[in-house]
């Protein structure tokens, strides 16, 4: 797992040797010879003294006053520097055991030479000037300090600690102010009042499994929100007798008072699912304590195939790049995966089939230089009656990166963990530059999902750009387009954003037309034609995002081509992109 440098562990030998040889030969030259000692420690030959009864420094064991010599100096010579590293930096990633070997480096340069070879261990691609794990380190720690900080630095809450060890939540559900909470029926159902909470998810976790919640709690009602086993924590009306009871305990089945009695991790009152939730508590415990650990490095093997390029017993599976602006000089690139259910092995858990797949991606430059890797696990599960009907589906995974405009090739590697499949994707992507003086869009994305999110999740979550939920239909590698099934709850739709609109300059608003026109490409014959101009939309400046949809149940059965084209009345500039899609 490590990769220490024989120069560096040779270098903290010698040293320990050093000081243990310097120390004791100070401690015996300190030491008074005995008087009337017949015999000296030392026959005197001639001009010189040898010797008689040496005992060699490598087996002299350091007595109480050597080793109480050995801790004063370490603690001067540790300066700020090294304890900042040690106690702040790398607090929550580095190892008991690599911790208690800092402590017994003897100066500064064993010790720099150990932080080097610390960040090197874990660098995921050591061939580079950069250490994408290190720059994503720091880079977390910055945001803990800005985001979580509440009378204590970021980085020491409890939602600092997790971010750093293990980044970005896939979902957050937050209460910021607490209030009324429904409780699910897994804590006991009925209604209470809450604290400040927030539930974290995450799909999967090296080395603590999938579907990880984490709640924290801030019950002081002060900002420091602190990691619990117990999900009654934040239950503001535990103690107040017959206030926020459980459905159990409005119908008489069970008391408050049991809550207190009855033992076990948390106080959430009986319930419907009070048996299996019992049982679930040596679980929590479990994952409590694995929480604690430093988090292991993840998915090597994929990221050997996307190294070697070598691959048997092929798994299939689709990607779809696209590009939205973000600033001018950066562009969020969504990668979407999309993998059919019948290529996934699945096993059955608790009497529900799940299939899971381990993800890992590499974006780099045509030079070679990695700028972006990230790594995932997909997990679905199917009811079992349900999953021989569903071989047709598709689960779909995203992941949004920002770029900076230019060309990259992008390696996707995916595992079939219960099965014995693996897959390989690589192309190579130019991201636009959006410049300020050009009409331009993002890219034209045909979704199947497209919804309004709450403002606590705007910009956050899967498949969320900007205000919207986006999920793209992505294309097989085929070259037929993306397809839609026709039915009464399937909706074809469309998304796209449109950039630097010219502004009038006294009306300081734009003008501009977008024709909408959905083409049958086997008949040539437009079955859909709308035109929308910016004085129905309202209150819009120069970027302006567009949303349609459709029903597919309205469409026949073939191959559609959509065209959006953008007129701007001020600039004179004119842009018409496209996409095609399938209805069957």
């Amino acid at each position: 797992m490590f990769r220490v440098r024989s120069r560096y562990l040779f270098s903290f030998a010698f040293a320990i040797v050093a000081t243990s040889l310097a120390v004791t030969a100070s401690a015996q030259s300190d030491k008074p010879a005995a008087a009337g000692d017949a015999k000296s420690s030392a026959t005197v030959t001639g001009s010189q003294a040898q010797p008689t009864d040496e005992i060699d420094p490598l087996k002299r064991s350091p007595n109480d006053k050597q080793k109480k010599q050995q801790r004063k100096s370490l603690k001067i010579e540790l300066s700020k520097t090294y304890k900042k590293w040690l106690n702040e930096d790398v607090v929550w990633i580095i190892t008991d055991e690599e911790r208690a070997a800092f402590k017994q480096l003897s100066n500064d340069e064993e010790r720099d030479n150990f932080i080097e070879a610390f960040w090197q261990r874990r660098d995921p691609t050591p061939d580079t000037e950069e250490n994408e794990y290190k720059e994503e380190h720091y880079r977390r720690i910055a945001y803990t300090n800005e985001h979580f900080a509440a009378g204590i630095p970021g980085w020491k809450s409890d939602r600092g600690r997790i971010y750093i060890m293990y980044g970005p939540a896939d979902e957050v559900e937050s209460h910021p102010s607490g209030g009324t909470y429904e409780r699910p029926m897994d804590e006991g159902g009925g209604e209470t009042s809450t604290f400040p909470f927030e539930d974290w998810r995450y799909r999967y976790l090296e080395g603590i499994g999938q579907e990880v919640i984490i709640e924290f709690v801030d019950n002081c009602m002060c900002g420091d929100y602190h990691m619990t086993m117990d999900r009654s924590e934040k239950d503001a009306l535990l103690y107040t007798p017959n206030a926020g009871l459980t459905l159990y305990e409005q119908m008489g089945m069970s008391s408050k008072a049991s809550r207190f009695t009855g033992g076990g991790l948390e106080r959430i009152g009986a319930g419907p699912n009070s048996a299996s939730q019992s049982t679930k508590q040596f679980d929590r415990l479990e994952q409590f304590a694995k929480l604690q650990a430093p988090p292991p490095v993840k998915f090597k093997d994929l990221e050997e195939i996307v190294n070697t390029k070598l691959i048997t017993n092929l798994m299939p599976f689709d990607v779809r790049s696209d590009f939205v602006k973000v600033t001018g000089d950066t562009v969020l690139v969504p990668i979407t995966i999309q993998m059919k259910y019948r290529d996934i092995t699945f096993s059955n858990k608790d009497g529900v089939q799940r299939g899971t797949v381990n993800i890992f991606g590499r974006v780099t430059t045509l030079t070679g230089k990695i700028v972006q890797t990230f790594e995932d696990t997909a997990q679905i599960d199917v009811p079992a009656e349900l999953l021989p009907r569903t071989a047709e589906n598709s689960s779909v995974y995203w992941k949004a990166l920002p770029l900076r405009p230019g060309r990259y090739k992008v390696e996707i590697a995916v595992k079939d963990v219960n099965g014995d499949r693996k897959g390989l994707w690589s192309r190579g992507i130019v991201v636009p530059e959006f410049s300020d003086d050009k009409l331009s869009t993002s890219s034209l994305i045909v979704a199947d999902q497209m919804e309004p999110v709450p403002t606590k999740d705007v910009s956050t979550g899967n498949f969320v750009i900007g205000l919207t939920k986006v999920r793209p239909r992505v294309a097989p590698a085929d070259g037929k387009p993306a397809l839609f099934k026709r039915a009464k709850d399937q909706k074809v739709n469309f998304w796209m954003q449109v950039y630097n609109l010219g502004v009038d300059d006294k009306t300081h608003k734009p003008s501009a037309t977008f024709e909408f026109d959905i083409v049958n490409i086997a008949t040539n014959k437009p079955v859909v034609q709308k035109t929308e101009s910016t004085d129905q939309m309202g209150n819009v400046g120069e970027q302006v995002t567009l949303q349609k949809s459709i029903a597919s149940a309205n469409l026949p059965p073939g191959v559609y081509k959509i065209n959006i084209k953008v007129n701007d009345n001020i600039s004179k500039q004119t842009i018409d992109p496209s996409a095609t899609f399938a209805v069957e």
